[in-house]
């Protein structure tokens, strides 16, 4: 690949970046999705216990597309005969949909800068299109590539975030976790404290006590005593029904749910705990662990095992924060346009989990490939490249415009 290869960069081949180069797929457009490692990366993370939260069914003959598709006619529920598919089991979907479409990827292409022309001393103005598009330069660790537009669709899930938490480094995240049962196992401990109750945080005490671990779950909002129209907001049904069932069965290790418990730090204490010879070795004494979550009400948990960081993910937006507008600092959501474009930095487009307008998160596969056509439109029409494949995603539901069906509150639930 040579640096003035593309028309089109699409950076990450997850169920975004697939998704979206199936659509760039119907367009005459010279395009490639760039991965730093494998298509569908990031779901081969999971724990191996973890579960997609909404369900699959092959409902396409009847017009209703399967939840988890991120093409008009696929199904995961069919390709993989299961209703919650693993994170290996959806990797090998995205994978089945790549190499069906024949989508470029580019394997083994890590993005390290994006380099706008339009802020460069290469560029001048007469380079730029109606829209001030000029192009970018994406500098890899195979070298550099020019690409008239970019669509980044890096996901969020390689990218943990450990809330800030003073001591963070005692504590282990959800993503680095292969396996409860194999954690389970090597901290050989009674119990666990879980800091952050959404879903990767209950899924991280169910995945416990199912293991034999009495399990503290402490959150600040305590999201299993609400309900919303918008998952996005509260936990998913999947989870309250697993939580519930968790909760009632005798053979799971107890969990205990605080909410209003904000954590400040994270202690851990090393202390003595008789010595070798009360086993018949001369070893000496034995140290013992045992780890603290301090709230910032001064309350103090303490477990046996390192404490779990279900604290939610950075996102991969920060090689590129600077070429999006925020609305506050806080924000992990950047403002675009209506066309999922940055507001600051033409021809640079964002599709999957942190796309966001008007306060409502597309953060489920559902909701954030309704836009993947929405871009991939866009950018043939910049092109002047004829767009009419793409009605069929209008056709068939996939093509989203009007948001203002995203507002919860026109639920009647």
């Amino acid at each position: 690949m040579t640096a003035s290869d593309l028309e089109v960069a699409v950076v990450g081949a997850g169920p975004a970046g697939i998704g979206t180069a199936v659509a760039l797929e119907r367009l005459d457009v010279d395009y490639a999705v760039l991965e730093r490692d494998v298509i569908g990366a990031s779901f081969r993370q999971w724990p191996a216990e973890m579960r997609l939260l909404t369900p699959s069914f092959p409902g396409n003959a009847f017009g209703a597309r399967d939840l988890n598709a991120i093409t008009l006619d696929t199904s995961p529920a069919l390709a993989l005969d299961c209703e919650h598919p693993t994170g290996d089991e959806y990797a090998e979907y995205l994978e089945a949909v790549a190499d069906f479409h024949d989508v470029r990827v580019e394997t083994g292409v890590d993005v390290e800068r994006v380099v706008d022309h339009a802020g460069s001393e290469e560029s001048a103005d007469e380079t730029a299109d109606e829209e001030g598009t000029t192009g970018f330069t994406l500098e890899t660790n195979t070298g550099p590539i020019r690409a008239r537009f970019v669509i980044w669709a890096a996901g969020q899930y390689g990218y943990p975030a450990d809330g800030s938490i003073p001591g963070g480094d005692w504590g282990v995240h959800v993503a680095s976790i292969d396996s409860w049962e194999g954690h389970a196992d090597r901290v050989d401990g009674a119990d666990a404290i879980v800091v952050g109750g959404a879903e990767s945080g209950i899924d991280a005490a169910i995945g416990l006590a199912t293991e034999g671990l009495a399990v503290t779950v402490l959150d600040d909002e305590g999201t299993w005593q609400y309900r919303s129209p918008d998952p996005s907001e509260v936990l998913s049904p999947r989870t309250n029904e697993r939580l519930a069932r968790a909760l009632e069965d005798e053979t799971v290790a107890p969990i205990e749910l605080v909410a209003g418990a904000r954590v400040d730090r994270l202690e851990c204490d090393r202390s003595a705990s008789g010595s070798g010879s009360e086993t018949g070795t001369e070893s000496g004494p034995q140290t013992q662990e045992s780890y603290v979550a301090v709230t910032t009400d001064g309350e103090r948990y303490e477990a046996t095992t390192p404490p779990i960081l279900a604290t939610g993910f950075e996102g991969s937006l920060g090689l590129v924060a600077e070429s999006f507008a925020f609305e506050n600092d806080n924000d992990d959501c950047p403002l675009l346009t209506d066309r999922d474009e940055s507001t600051t930095t033409p021809g640079l487009f964002l599709v999957g989990p942190q796309v966001a307008h008007d306060g409502q998160s597309f953060c489920f596969i559902y909701k954030f490939r309704q836009r993947f056509a929405v871009v991939a439109e866009t950018i043939g029409d910049r092109l002047g490249v004829d767009t009419d494949s793409l009605e069929e995603y209008r056709e068939k539901r996939m093509f989203l415009e009007d948001l203002e069906c995203c507002e919860p509150d026109y639920c009647d639930c």
